[in-house]
C-alpha cells in the first residue's frame, strides 16, 4: 500500500487511512512523511475503489508542525526523498493539502496535539473529529513566524473572521471544545475514538454513490468563491451530469426496491 518510515497506509474497506507515523517527535512533519502524504493522496486520486479517506496520528497525537531540521535534511533518512522534492519543488504543499485537494472526502480524525502544522494540514480536510483532550492552534506567531500553510486565506472561510484572527493572531493553543464550538472542527468524542468515529463517518460515505459525492465535494469547493448566480450556475454544470448516470437509475430503483443500492460509478 506505500507509505514511508514516517506515513502508514493501509485499507479499512473502501476507506483509505494515512497515519502520520512518527510518534517520538509528536508526528511533526519530516521529508519521510510528507513524500508518503503526498504519495497517499495520489493513490486515493488514482483508484476508483477507494471512497473516501482518513487522516490520523499515530501514539495519540496529530501532528505537533514542522520539523524543521528534518526538512532541512539533518538526521533525514533516504537520500531519495530529497531528490523528490528536487523534481518536484511543490511536493510538500501538496502533501499538506495547500495546493492539492483529493477529489475523495477527506476525514481527520485527531488526538492530542494537532498544531501549527497539524492544524494547516487540517483546514485541508473535508470533516473533522477530534478526542476530547485534543488541542489546536496556530503558534507561529508566537514563535516570530508566519502560518504559510494556508491558514491566513482559508481560516476566515471556515470560521468568522473574528474567531480566525484571533487564532492566527495570539498564537495561544484551543482545546476540543472550543475548537468545535467556533467551528474549526465537527465532532468531539472520548480520546481514543477519534478514528472509529471517523470510520463510522467515512463508512456511511462509502455507501453513497461515488459519482455523486465526488461531484458535491467539488462543487462545494469550486462555487465557494463565486458569486451566488454564478455558483448556482456552476452546481448546475456539475450537477446535471450526475442524473443521467446509471448510478442515478440504481439508485432510485433500489429505493423502490427497499434494497441497498449497487453503486459501480457508472
Amino acid at each position: 500500500m506505500g507509505g514511508t518510515e514516517h506515513l502508514t497506509v493501509h485499507r479499512e474497506g473502501a476507506t483509505l487511512v494515512l497515519t502520520l507515523d512518527r510518534p517520538e517527535a509528536k508526528n511533526a512533519l519530516s521529508l519521510p512523511m510528507l513524500v508518503g502524504l503526498y504519495d497517499g493522496w495520489r493513490a486515493a486520486d488514482e483508484d476508483d475503489t477507494i471512497r473516501s479517506i482518513v487522516l490520523t496520528g499515530a501514539g495519540g497525537t496529530f501532528c505537533a508542525g514542522m520539523d524543521l531540521k528534518a526538512l532541512a535534511g539533518d538526521g533525514m533518512t533516504g537520500e531519495h526523498y530529497r531528490e523528490r522534492l528536487r523534481e518536484d519543488p511543490d511536493l510538500h504543499w501538496k502533501a499538506m493539502l495547500r495546493h492539492h485537494r483529493p477529489r475523495k472526502p477527506v476525514i481527520a480524525a485527531v488526538e492530542g496535539h494537532c498544531v501549527a502544522g497539524g492544524t494547516e494540514i487540517l483546514q485541508g480536510t473535508d470533516i473533522r473529529v477530534a478526542g476530547e483532550s485534543a488541542v489546536f492552534g496556530l503558534f507561529e506567531v508566537a514563535r516570530g513566524l508566519f502560518p504559510i500553510g494556508g491558514s491566513t486565506v482559508r481560516l476566515p472561510r471556515q470560521i468568522s473572521r473574528t474567531h480566525a484572527l484571533e487564532m492566527l493572531l495570539t498564537g495561544r493553543p484551543y482545546p476540543a471544545s472550543e475548537a468545535a464550538r467556533i467551528g474549526l472542527i465537527g465532532h468531539v468524542v472520548p480520546d481514543g475514538g477519534a478514528l472509529a468515529k471517523a470510520l463510522e463517518i467515512a463508512g456511511r460515505i462509502n455507501a453513497c454513490g461515488p459519482l455523486a459525492v465526488e461531484a458535491v465535494k467539488a462543487s462545494v469547493y469550486e462555487s465557494a468563491d463565486l458569486s451566488e448566480a454564478d455558483g448556482l450556475a456552476a452546481e448546475l454544470a456539475r450537477g446535471r451530469p450526475v442524473f443521467d448516470t446509471a448510478d442515478a437509475k440504481e439508485g432510485a430503483r433500489a429505493f423502490a426496491e427497499k434494497r441497498p443500492p449497487v453503486f459501480r460509478r457508472a
